[in-house]
């Protein structure tokens, strides 16, 4: 039939006339769908528009009058807390920014809170459908506010009711597919894992207590609670309200590395200490630069921190700097040693080159890993057994996989961490010291950002809970970036490396083997109980 009807078509309309119709419908189908793209086009810029302009409501949540708002961005919630600093969670996939700005502290609601700790427990019972009401509310009012923009800023540039229309749907129908997967994608647990960017001296009291996270806030509105009921207590006193519970369930560690000679460090690591009240410090070594009798006095501020001191020696630090670390009577110096401290049992060793002095046949990259492989299998049968292990290299760590629940490292000055499948996790720290003064003369567009981790342990069974990861910087480092992470299975079981264990090195490393640890020595403060090493520099 088609083919009759195209012949007898064909028949009573010349080919000219044929193509100029076909021409005609493509022309047709091309403008058509050019007026569709750009009724949609505009109603997606005129939703945005509208929701920056009205996508916000103010609603009361707790002691608080918050403002919430939606916009499209970063898919992430953000809670404002002006002027310390801003909290943010990685609560869903969808990409909406949910932002809320804490206004005003209702006085007399937030001295309740001060004043009886128990108040927190009590708007956990309530929280929950007050934040509901509120989410809801903005959501009715953002669909609002979506729809009119994209309708009037239609009707604005086509003049047509029916294009109007049509753009308003489109943004409906954007909006709602994105809060659909915000919805469909949104993860409660998020908020046990801020990231904190602000005013360093509020961080602690508004990230608030990792042992609480970890040990009580198993629900979200409790969560969701005890974080309104920290920043609603920090608004009323300022900065005195106490962080961290002094009952001895968790164990506070301060994780530095590579200072490389730069006097700032020293303020970075003293803010630390006091902010977050940390119980020892642990660093990763490169402490100088090349390890030089004229840099030892920078080991002095060691003794002003007044908390153990727990350090390594770097590829950049030869032995007469390990011998003015052990100088100070807080220091704790590991070389191939156990050590007890404050509850956590160390081991560490010392990096064996000693990159500064380029005469020295120093061990290649599989030497170094050969030697670690060695250290590891010394501490296996440890008693008692080692809970953190401390190589300046990572890859001198490697052979601790399957041996220690934690490996501390640096040397990179890039941060990253890494759980083996023995189990054994690997936090390798960045530089404390912006990669030291020399990194100055890279010049200050891209200068390498001052990097410290607080690591806490439960007291009782030694295993990493939670870390923040602090990143600083601004004048006088009076800013920073804190990203809380909680450790997803602590108790894991470590399990040995059995590919590792059944290598053979090809050939001995050239330094001597490492002897046996010494036995376990325990150090709550004070000097260490070792005598120093009179091996010659290098």
């Amino acid at each position: 039939m088609f083919s009759w009807l195209g012949s007898h078509l064909s028949s009573a309309l010349p080919p000219e006339r044929l193509r100029s119709l076909a021409g005609w419908a493509n022309r047709l189908r091309r403008g058509l769908a050019a007026r569709i793209a750009a009724v949609v086009v505009v109603g997606l810029l005129g939703g945005w528009l509208g929701l920056a302009l009205g996508g916000q409501v103010m609603t009361p949540i707790g002691p608080a009058d918050v403002n919430l708002s939606v916009s499209p961005g970063r898919a992430e919630t953000v809670l404002n807390v002006a002027p310390l600093g801003k909290l943010a969670f990685d609560t869903h996939d969808a990409p909406l920014r949910f932002e809320a700005a804490i206004t005003e502290i209702r006085p007399a609601a937030a001295h309740e809170l001060f004043r009886n700790p128990d108040a927190i427990d009590r708007m956990a019972d309530t929280i929950g459908a007050e934040v509901q009401h509120g989410v809801l509310l903005l959501f009715a009012r953002a669909v609002a506010a979506a729809v009119l923009g994209a309708a009037i800023t239609s009707l604005v540039l086509f003049r047509n009711w029916r294009r109007a229309l049509g753009s308003a749907l489109s943004a409906l129908i954007t909006f709602a597919a994105a809060a659909g997967m915000a919805a469909a994608t949104f993860n409660p647990a998020a908020v046990s894992e801020p990231r904190y960017t602000g005013l360093l001296v509020g961080a602690p009291n508004v990230v608030g207590n990792a042992a609480d996270v970890v040990n009580r806030f198993s629900e979200y509105r409790k969560q969701l609670a005890g974080l309104v009921g920290n920043v609603s207590m920090l608004y009323e006193t300022t900065s005195t309200l106490p962080v961290f519970e002094d009952d001895g369930s968790t164990i506070r560690v301060l994780h530095v590395a590579d200072l490389h000679l730069n006097p700032a460090a020293w303020n970075v690591i003293s803010s630390l200490r006091d902010q977050f009240r940390v119980d020892l410090i642990v660093d990763s070594g490169d402490f100088t630069d090349r390890g030089s009798a004229a840099e030892d006095a920078f080991a002095d501020e060691i003794a002003e921190l007044d908390v153990p001191y727990v350090w390594v020696r770097g590829n950049h630090d030869s032995m007469g700097t390990q011998r003015a670390v052990e100088a100070q009577p807080n220091a704790v110096v590991l070389d191939d040693d156990i050590a007890e401290v404050g509850g956590i049992v160390f081991y560490g060793a010392g990096d064996p080159r000693f990159t500064p002095d380029k005469a020295r046949d120093n061990p290649d990259t599989d030497e170094v890993a050969a030697i670690g492989a060695e250290q590891a299998a010394s501490i296996k049968d440890a008693d008692p057994p080692v809970d953190v292990a401390v190589l300046h290299d990572p890859l001198q760590g490697e052979g601790f996989s399957g041996v220690v629940p934690l490996v501390l490292s640096g040397h990179g000055h890039d941060r990253w961490t890494e759980v083996k499948e023995t189990g054994t996790r690997f936090l390798v720290q960045g530089s404390t010291g912006g990669a030291g003064l020399r990194n100055l003369a890279g010049g200050p567009d891209r200068p390498t950002p001052y990097q410290a981790s607080v690591l806490y342990f439960d007291a009782e069974t030694k295993r990493l809970q939670a870390w923040d990861d602090v990143t600083l910087g601004g004048l006088g480092f009076t800013s920073a970036q804190i990203e809380r992470n909680i450790e997803q299975d602590p108790d894991r079981e470590i399990t040995p490396d059995a590919a590792a264990s059944s290598k053979n090195p090809s050939r001995s490393p050239s330094p001597s083997p490492s002897p046996s640890p010494t036995p376990t020595v325990s150090v709550e403060a004070g000097p260490p109980t070792r005598s120093p090493d009179d091996t010659p520099d290098g």
